[in-house]
């Protein structure tokens, strides 16, 4: 399966979501969050997004969505330190919606393309 690592400035809205996007998709999709900084702070840290990215990664690929600017910059900086191996993506998505949609199509088994796709594609959906 395709592991989900969701980063957020914010501890408890990276495993709120990790949480819902876990029971949304089972237990054999690892969802992993990586948020907040240092003493319950607001923030992201390279370390606690790679440590999520190794937690989440069964060898499959990893999707990463980040919730605002610096959590993309964290990621990105990772990407560009000779991390990248070709099986991690950070997608342009909604981080709820695009989440939820890379959890369950991980779950369907799906590969690292398809799933990274979803995750983008949950821009258009509409709530009514």
């Amino acid at each position: 399966m395709v592991g989900i690592v969701l980063v957020s400035h914010s501890y408890e809205l990276a495993h709120g979501l990790a949480a819902l996007a876990s029971q949304m998709a089972g237990d054999d999709v690892r969802v992993e969050p990586a948020g907040g900084g240092p003493d319950g702070t607001l923030g992201t840290t390279g370390d606690v997004v790679w440590n999520a990215i190794m937690r989440a990664d069964r060898g499959q690929g990893v999707v990463v969505l980040a919730d605002l600017g610096s959590s993309v910059l964290t990621v990105r900086h990772l990407m560009e330190d000779g991390r990248r191996n070709g099986h991690i993506r950070l997608v342009d998505a909604p981080f709820v919606e695009g989440a939820i949609a890379a959890a369950v199509m991980s779950s369907a088994g799906q590969d690292l393309d398809d799933v990274a796709r979803a995750a983008e594609e949950a821009r258009g959906a509409h709530k009514f």
